[in-house]
């Protein structure tokens, strides 16, 4: 008897269809229905959902729902959870979101839970939670291990449903969006893309630890470091807001990170870099500071520019280069908040 065919549900930023579905196409998956921002596929295997760099979200596909109202829709979406594989399963968490409806920042969009999801959201469990949920109430972040049931709202009228194990950071996040409300206003949008960095790293980094920062003005990044208690080293010939200037942990200097002598980062263990520059400038003045024998860094979270999606076969190369830095580790991945840009994880 022959496996059972998987068909899986793929969330990414508006207008990274293209690269998801070259990655996936690689895997032996066959392309089915997409729009700007989601895209489906089917492996005739019974596989897991497929994961890639653009990849912001992955789940199996149950199955989807079209109606102009709700009752329709949740009857709709009880009934093929009944239909499926999972019936009698209790769900631990419930994720709902909406695929991105822009590129991010165009019109200031931001990718996540919105007000319309957020209701859709709340309608789906309180009509399901007693025969099928575990959580107290939906879009909660996840633990490690929870079987979530996911809901994609391609519109507000017609929905994807699926479901996927946590077993990552951006797994555990609706949508693979991290939750975050910060205390104060950011100071940009910085602020959100390091939140994310450094939680999905998973990098064991502790309050009184030296960061560096290149690129930090004016200072949405080093607010997010600040606020968990890091030392901060900002490098940047522009002036940083006078809300991060003044703080007693952290030392602004005013210059370029490849003009500095080595011994200025001898005591930090972690760098971060977002520069508007080339991504082979940023290799070449990073691989030079971090394989001098005065530094001894453990981690680093550098942005990378890919300037547009057809450019997104240069990211082998640059991986290349960077192992030429004998880390122990690297990563890379589209956070959710980074524009047309990768973010890489290296570990030493």
């Amino acid at each position: 008897m022959s496996e059972a065919p998987t068909f899986a549900m793929l969330c990414c930023a508006h207008g990274a269809e293209q690269a998801v579905k070259k990655s996936i196409a690689a895997q032996g998956w066959r392309l089915a229905f997409s729009r700007p921002g989601f895209v489906t596929a089917k492996h005739d295997l019974s596989v897991p959902a497929p994961q890639g760099i653009f990849i912001r979200a992955s789940a199996t596909t149950i199955g989807q729902t079209r109606n102009q109202d709700a009752e329709s829709q949740i009857g709709s979406l009880v009934a093929q959870l009944a239909d499926s594989p999972l019936a009698g399963q209790l769900f631990d968490q419930l994720h709902v979101w909406p695929k991105d409806r822009a590129p991010i920042g165009r019109f200031d969009f931001e990718p996540g839970v919105d007000e319309v999801s957020q209701a859709v959201a709340e309608t789906i469990y309180g009509s399901i939670s007693a025969q099928w949920l575990r959580c107290d109430m939906a879009n909660r972040i996840a633990e490690p291990g929870d079987v979530i049931l996911d809901v994609v709202l391609v519109e507000p009228s017609h929905w994807f449903i699926g479901w996927h194990q946590a077993d990552t950071w951006p797994s555990r996040w609706p949508g693979g969006v991290q939750p975050i409300q910060p205390k104060y206003e950011p100071i940009s949008r910085a602020y959100y893309k390091a939140a994310e960095a450094i939680t999905w790293s998973g990098f064991d980094m502790k309050p009184g630890d030296l960061v560096v920062e290149i690129g930090s003005s004016p200072g949405g990044a080093c607010g997010r470091l600040l606020e968990l208690g890091f030392r901060v080293l900002g490098i940047d010939p522009a002036s940083m807001d006078p809300r991060i200037a003044k703080h007693p942990n952290f030392h602004h200097i005013r210059a370029r990170a490849g003009d500095l002598p080595r011994k200025e980062f001898r005591d930090a263990r972690w760098m971060l870099i977002d520069s508007n520059v080339k991504p082979e400038q940023t290799l070449t003045t990073v691989g030079n500071i971090v394989t001098h024998q005065q530094t001894h860094f453990r981690g680093l979270l550098m942005t990378l520019k890919i300037g547009d999606y057809d450019s997104a076969d240069k990211i082998d190369g640059w991986i290349e280069s960077v192992k030429a830095w004998q880390p122990t580790d690297i990563r890379v991945r589209q956070l959710a908040r980074n524009k047309k840009e990768v973010c890489f994880a290296v570990s030493f």
